[in-house]
């Protein structure tokens, strides 16, 4: 293979890409090996790929490459979630530029028009994912509207209904009135804008019996002033409420108020709820347009239904007044506002600014509506979801999650899972809506069915089945067999409503792998419980809960074993990135610009696990500069000849990465195990970077031969180094998947098999490890570095040869390092004295004192100069931080490690001190 000087991961990527999907190395079916499985956090059907998505898919699929090359079974599983509000407004709004709507057409042509629309332009991201390097089982993609899919979430609802867990009822819900559908929490953006807050007079009713209170001036005032940014909901108000403990609001308990514009009357009740020193202390009441209201209205008995909004956000016709009737609520607020400005009932009006909840799909402003809606009783299934957790069945990563996912769990309210739409499951509950009575064609006789309320609905999978059932309950009542059939088979219909997207995808673990209709298939029972779940923690209730739910349910078994939950992935301002705020890059062009492998480096090098990552582009920029780093250690090694004939040099510095790599591979095992995936590529950066290329490589290059075309080095070292590179490619590989195969099959490793790849290469075991060595080989590079320092600091040139004295007192043999320090130091006489040497500048490595006698190099007068600048500076510096360690106040309120921090600033300072002290005596000598 011809290497280029730069890594050109264009020529790389798709390439490799190809070949792994040619080889099938992502597939996977059910063996003897041990499973390892993923499922994907199905994205958006509508979706395109944004930076979250790059980390979460970044963390999965390093954990399946590396459990593949662990020799197990890995299975990631896609696919995409059929997003019903989202996809629903995107196709109502191509129809519209077609000239229909959804009702036009009717609702199997608009599916139809839905599913051709998915076809052409869902799963977008799926295969923007592919050029993230993403090794997922494509052949395993999945739909959550899927037929089989679709039935699972058909039979759960129905297993829930049995088990007495499914109602149906009004509640208030979060309506959206540009989707024209309840919505759940999660989806509801809430954001801080700017309003108005409106203070309107209420005209007090009164029958000329008030008791003025002493501190209440008179006479008493004709109205009370109640403060809102909701003018156009006063023809919904109830009541008003004020504080029972309000001193300037005795006077109007049990009093009467007229709402302005209207000839209705409400009364004041009193409520702690009502703050005193908020706003006016008064609150108008609106049961049916606020949840808190919807609260007071049940606590005190009010009419809950006096909803003047349509579903669309217009004012219907309980406005009452004609002229807003119609009115988009917005436009209404403004009409209204006018009308009581125009008499005499506002008071005035103040900027303000309040949370406002918007859709995430539609960015309408949300409405709290009373709506008819399908609920799921969550109490009881709370319980085990919870056990799992708290029991560690189920591990959430980082642990600080747990009293969240506790708290959200103790406090489960019931589950809104109907939404007013027709892409996606509909609800499988049908309903009788005859008006008269059917013909006994055998008697001829009239038959009142008299079907009550809960009669004239009924839980059924099918249509079939819920002929059937009504059939049953007619035949009961007198109808013939024949008649009751062909009946109910014309005046049945199917709830309109869908399920919520969330009902799909709590399945999504268990309904990928057919769990559901088919629970003891052989891929269910091999592939779960999955192992590893990688998600936000925005939505650790909405969906991984519920899918514990689900898995306790129908298998009686959690899901998955680990919740990796990983951050938000937020600018260098730590704003979150979003297309609003422009700050979030293309992953895609950061993909083109800095590579795949050195996005992912990049992200990953920023990401700790439950933690924001505070991204910037120059990550990329280091993770690309990591790529070529290894690209270059190649080229370095790709020039060297092996000669035979040259005995081996470098034994030491071969043992020692030996146990340096052994080291590196246990803590990078370790880290993996807790899931710090930041820290175990740091660990895999630092082997790399600073152990290989920084010293191993420059410990055994051959030493430069002018005009030789490739530098010799003898076999034993260069077969230990292709060696190290190959177990260096190997661990790099889940990080950096494209460069490591890239050079893998580079004919220095020799000849490769078709599927000899590095996707599929064994992980190197952890083998035997000289602490010693390492400690002393530390040590040494502790010696090079301040050799360097010297080097810097009295401008030596690299070229110039140093003469080296050491008084060991720790024991430690240097002369097995002799040739590490010479090549690496460009020592040219390398020393062992047992008392000091005079004259010599020294320096300290642990306890072992090195001198380096400088007579030849050095100006007396400019070092003596430098040495008293940097000795008046650390004798400053070192006063500063002795003042603080002082400063009881200061020892009393710092943290135990801002204390070490400075103990050890101290040390370090006075330990220079006597060195310098060391070097002037010497000077003076």
């Amino acid at each position: 293979m011809s290497i280029s000087k730069t890594y050109l991961p264009k020529q790389t990527e798709d390439k490799w890409y190809s070949y792994w999907l040619k080889h099938e190395f992502f597939k996977s079916v059910p063996d003897e090996r041990e499973p390892y499985t993923i499922v994907i956090p199905p994205p958006n059907v509508t979706g395109v790929l944004h930076m979250g998505h790059m980390l979460n898919n970044t963390i999965q699929d390093v954990l399946v490459r590396r459990a593949r090359m662990k020799g197990k079974n890995a299975c990631w599983v896609p696919g995409t979630d059929h997003a019903s509000i989202a996809t629903e407004a995107k196709v109502v709004a191509m129809l519209k530029e077609q000239g229909h709507t959804k009702e036009s057409l009717g609702r199997e042509k608009f599916l139809e028009k839905a599913m051709e629309w998915k076809e052409k332009y869902g799963g977008i991201i799926l295969e923007q994912l592919k050029k993230l390097g993403a090794s997922c089982d494509w052949d395993r993609t999945k739909f959550t509207m899927d037929p089989e899919m679709s039935e699972a979430v058909i039979d759960t609802f129905i297993k829930l209904n049995k088990k007495g867990l499914i109602y149906r009822g009004v509640r208030m819900v979060n309506w959206d009135p540009q989707g024209k559908t309840a919505v759940s929490d999660e989806e509801v953006i809430r954001k801080e804008v700017n309003q108005k807050l409106y203070y309107i007079r209420y005209p007090i009713l009164g029958d000329g019996t008030v008791k003025v209170p002493n501190h209440v001036a008179s006479p008493i005032p004709a109205f009370i002033v109640v403060a809102t940014t909701r003018p156009e909901t006063i023809m919904a108000d109830e009541a008003i409420c004020v504080n029972p403990n309000d001193p300037n609001y005795f006077y109007l308990h049990g009093k009467r108020v007229r709402i302005p514009l209207l000839d209705r009357y409400i009364g004041v009740i009193t409520d702690d709820y009502v703050t005193i020193d908020f706003g006016t202390g008064c609150l108008k009441v609106t049961p049916a347009h606020d949840q808190n209201d919807y609260e007071l209205g049940l606590k005190y008995g009010l009419d809950l239904n006096r909803d003047i909004l349509n579903d669309d956000g217009t004012l219907n016709e309980m406005a009452v007044i004609p002229e807003l009737i119609g009115m988009d609520r917005f436009d209404a607020r403004k009409r209204i506002v006018k009308m009581l400005d125009e008499q005499g009932y506002l008071d005035k009006v103040e900027e303000y600014k309040s949370q406002v909840g918007f859709s995430e799909r539609t960015n309408a402003v949300i409405e709290p509506k009373l709506s008819m809606q399908w609920f799921c009783k969550m109490g009881e299934m709370a319980k085990p979801a919870l056990d799992y957790v708290i029991n560690g069945d189920v591990k959430l990563i980082p642990e600080k999650f747990v009293n969240t996912y506790r708290h959200w769990m103790e406090n489960v309210r019931d589950w809104n899972i109907s939404r007013q739409l027709w892409w996606g499951q509909q609800i499988p509950a049908w309903y009788y809506r005859a008006n008269y009575s059917p013909i006994n064609r055998i008697t001829g006789e009239t038959i009142n069915l008299l079907l009550d309320q809960n009669e004239r609905v009924l839980i059924a999978k099918t249509k079939k089945e819920a002929v059937k059932c009504f059939a049953e309950i007619f035949v009961k009542r007198g109808l013939d067999e024949p008649t009751a059939l062909t009946h109910a088979d014309k005046y049945i219909e199917q709830d309109p409503d869908v399920l919520d997207t969330w009902f799909s995808s709590w399945l999504w673990p268990i309904s990928v792998f057919d769990g559901v209709r088919n629970p003891n298939n052989p891929e269910i029972n091999y592939y779960y419980p999955t192992n590893d779940l990688v998600t936000a923690p925005e939505i650790l209730f909405f969906w991984v809960a519920r899918m514990i739910m689900a898995g306790d349910l129908w298998r009686q078994e959690a899901p998955f074993k680990n919740v990796y939950l990983t951050g938000i992935v937020r600018d260098k301002l730590g704003r979150k990135m979003s297309k609003s705020l422009g700050n979030s890059p293309d992953p895609l062009g950061l993909i083109e610009q800095y590579g795949a492998d050195g996005v992912r480096v990049g992200m990953l090098l920023c990401s700790p696990a439950g933690n924001d990552l505070m991204f910037d582009e120059s990550y990329c920029k280091q993770g690309s500069g990591f790529v070529n780093k290894i690209w270059n250690a190649f080229n370095l090694i790709k020039g060297w000849e092996v000669d035979e004939s040259l005995s081996n040099p470098n034994e030491v510095s071969i043992k020692w990465f030996g146990s340096r790599f052994n080291q590196a591979l246990g803590e990078i095992e370790e880290q993996f195990k807790q899931f710090r995936l930041s820290e175990a590529l740091m660990s895999t950066y630092k082997l790399i970077w600073d152990d290989f290329c920084a010293w191993y490589l420059e410990m055994i290059k051959p030493v430069y031969q002018h005009g030789v075309e490739k530098q010799r080095i003898d076999a034993e070292t260069y077969k230990a180094t292709i060696a190290f590179f190959e177990d260096i490619l190997k661990v790099l590989h889940p990080f950096a998947p494209f460069i490591t195969e890239e050079l893998w099959h580079d004919e220095l490793f020799g000849e490769r098999g078709e599927k000899d790849c590095c996707i599929v290469a064994q992980l190197p075991n952890i083998g035997e490890i000289n602490t010693q060595l390492l400690n002393e080989v530390e040590l040494v590079q502790i010696v090079l570095t301040q050799i360097r320092n010297i080097r810097n600091t009295k401008q030596i040139l690299q070229k110039d040869a140093l003469k080296l004295a050491v008084k060991s007192n720790s024991g430690i043999n240097y002369q097995q390092y002799q040739a590490i320090i010479a090549k690496l130091g460009n020592i040219s006489e390398f020393t062992l004295v047992d008392d000091k040497l005079n004259g010599a500048l020294n320096f300290m490595a642990s306890t072992d004192e090195f001198y380096i006698p400088l007579s030849e190099n050095l100006d007396p007068v400019a070092e003596r100069a430098r040495l008293e600048k940097e000795k008046e500076y650390l004798f400053g510096f070192l006063k500063s931080v002795t003042a603080k360690l002082n400063n009881e106040r200061f020892m009393a309120n710092a943290k135990p490690e801002i204390i070490d921090v400075e103990l050890k600033k101290k040390a370090d300072a006075e330990a220079k001190l006597r060195i310098i002290e060391q070097n002037l005596d010497d000077l003076a000598d």
